[in-house]
């Protein structure tokens, strides 16, 4: 279920978010999921906003699918970088043994809870045996909205991890961290690296 409130939030700030991501230093996550990817493989990123990470793998030699919800950041994602970005949901991802890596960096927490472990089966679907996964969610409890009008849900690592494991991941390493947000918070994250067994 798409959030009306929060797609308006990033198309409203479509550009101070390409700012704020943009300044700063790739995602640390990136080049270890990378590695782990078969060399060429196709990749979704999941909420590739800008896609910047996106076209860093299209760099590294992988064939990406940039999807996100918002129309202004598919727009920006193409205009910056013709990457071939298209507008998509969670509830879209219906494809089967299509990816050999999913990068989900900090955009399925805006899934409520109730739809979460239905949109991690999606994604398990549609990983190839084999595949990797990355997701990157904010650390907490409950659900709630941010001075920009995002929706947010939160877990703590022993749920985040439990659901992982339920939808039939196996989980590889864990990190944590605090990051500085769109709307001026500092934040705590949790990033796992994951994959689908292979057949």
């Amino acid at each position: 279920m798409i959030d009306d409130e929060t797609i308006t939030a990033y198309n409203n700030q479509v550009e101070a978010y390409a700012n704020l991501t943009g300044s700063a230093p790739l995602d640390p996550h990136l080049a270890p999921f990378a590695a782990q990817v078969r060399p060429g493989g196709h990749i979704l990123d999941l909420g590739c906003g800008p896609a910047r990470e996106a076209a860093e793998l299209r760099s590294r030699g992988f064939s990406v699918d940039p999807v996100d919800a918002s129309p202004e950041m598919v727009r920006l994602a193409n205009e910056t970088h013709n990457i071939g970005a298209r507008l998509a949901s969670f509830d879209d991802i219906d494809e089967t043994d299509a990816y050999d890596g999913i990068w989900a960096n900090f955009s399925l927490l805006h899934a409520p809870a109730a739809d979460f472990p239905r949109h991690l089966g999606a994604l398990y679907r549609a990983l190839k045996p084999g595949g990797h996964f990355h997701i990157a969610m904010k650390l907490g409890t409950a659900s709630a909205r941010d001075s920009l009008g995002r929706h947010y849900t939160y877990y703590s690592q022993s749920e985040l991890s439990d659901l992982l494991t339920r939808a039939g991941f196996v989980i590889d390493d864990t990190t944590t961290g605090e990051i500085l947000g769109l709307a001026g918070d500092i934040e705590p994250w949790i990033a796992l690296r994951a994959h689908k067994q292979a057949a």
